[in-house]
């Protein structure tokens, strides 16, 4: 898979080296935690790592298996990934671009920090599908060239583990960071012909009528497209809302400690759960994380379970007020913001447009059908 080489990303691809340079325009400081400063030695052993397939039960799948390079970080043109053995998961694989900016990780939210992220998908059976740590760890110590650089990244006498493995690919995520898209040198850097004039229309619609700045926000001096809340916006849980719902009564509470969260399973209605299967709280049922919209137009297809195949799709279920093709009913856990859109079809296709200026320089991709 296409990797990004440590340190040559420069700012002017709209890809910033969180240890090299300020975040790109349009974005805030990169936030690094004090128990994992980032140093060059780190963030090269992480980029291996996740590039790394004999990390998987198979030998055949890494991270940047559903996280490419070439598909923005994410595993488009797929509705779900494939795993080990070519097993199909149930969510779609977002992107690691700009996940330094999640106040919370996974659809759900079930990790909190990159590095609480990092090693779950190597031990979920339908993704790298090892059995342990250990084994992971085993993997990296027969190597004869993944020990001098875990010390050279974390210090003369550090041994691999799994701190340290997760440590090492959230330094590598931290630099995935893409900004500088037309819409920052527009709404942040004063140049008012960097977006179309369809663009220029569709950010009034996306901050007005259309109420997307509501959970996708846009702050003074940067914007992140993210409230970092969980909302069910009725994709998934419109279609079996009853069976869902007593899924949820049946299910006993959740585990004490936060790491012990099991993972979605691969049933369907388990994973239309949402952040419920986390936190077991009633106003959680089907509400998913506000996925960040930078990049969008190249990361098709979207939400949760990658049902709707273009931009046009996802603007067209809001102005429905959360209701698509296939669907039962409007659930009564749908989220309160959304209501029905009184939006023209020359207003839908400004809102696309602008979803489309939200792309940044050198970031690579398929661009979605309009």
């Amino acid at each position: 898979m296409p990797s990004l080489s440590w340190p040559s990303v420069a700012l002017s691809t709209g890809l910033a080296c969180a240890t090299a340079a300020a975040a790109p325009l349009g974005l805030p400081e990169v936030p690094v935690p004090p128990d994992n400063t980032q140093n060059s030695a780190r963030i090269a052993l992480g980029d291996r790592l996740f590039h790394d397939p004999r990390l998987s039960s198979t030998g055949a799948v890494s991270c940047a298996t559903c996280h490419q390079a070439a598909s923005a970080f994410t595993d488009s043109p797929l509705a779900v990934s494939k795993g080990v053995g070519g097993a199909l998961g149930q969510r779609n694989a977002p992107t690691v671009l700009n996940a330094v900016y999640l106040s919370s990780q996974f659809w759900d939210g079930r990790a909190g920090t990159l590095e609480e992220q990092a090693l779950q998908p190597l031990f979920n059976a339908v993704e790298m599908g090892l059995p342990s740590v250990d084994a992971a760890l085993a993997i990296i110590r027969v190597d004869p060239d993944y020990p001098t650089r875990f010390r050279e990244a974390f210090g003369p006498q550090t041994e691999p583990s799994a701190e340290t493995l997760a440590q090492a690919i959230a330094s590598y995520e931290r630099t995935l960071v893409a900004g500088d898209s037309p819409f920052d040198r527009y709404q942040f850097a004063g140049d008012k012909t960097a977006m179309s004039p369809a663009a220029v229309r569709g950010l009034a619609v996306f901050t007005a009528w259309g109420r997307c700045v509501t959970c996708h926000t846009i702050e003074k001096t940067h914007a992140t497209f993210t409230d970092n809340r969980f909302h069910n916006v009725g994709i998934g849980f419109n279609r079996y809302p009853e069976e869902i719902e007593s899924l949820a009564a049946g299910m006993p509470p959740p585990r004490i400690a936060y790491r012990e969260q099991t993972p979605p399973t691969p049933d369907r209605l388990a994973s239309e759960l949402g952040r419920f299967a986390v936190t077991r709280e009633k106003n959680d049922l089907g509400a998913f994380r506000t996925p960040g919209l930078r990049n969008v137009a190249l990361t098709a297809p979207y939400m949760h379970d990658g049902s709707l195949r273009t931009l046009r799709e996802v603007v067209l279920h809001y102005v429905r007020g959360g209701f698509s093709p296939g669907d039962r009913a409007r659930n009564k856990h749908l989220d309160r913001a959304i209501n029905f859109l009184e939006l023209s079809n020359a207003q839908v296709d400004d809102l696309v447009e602008f979803l489309k200026a939200l792309t940044s320089p050198g970031v690579q991709g398929t661009p979605t059908e309009h």
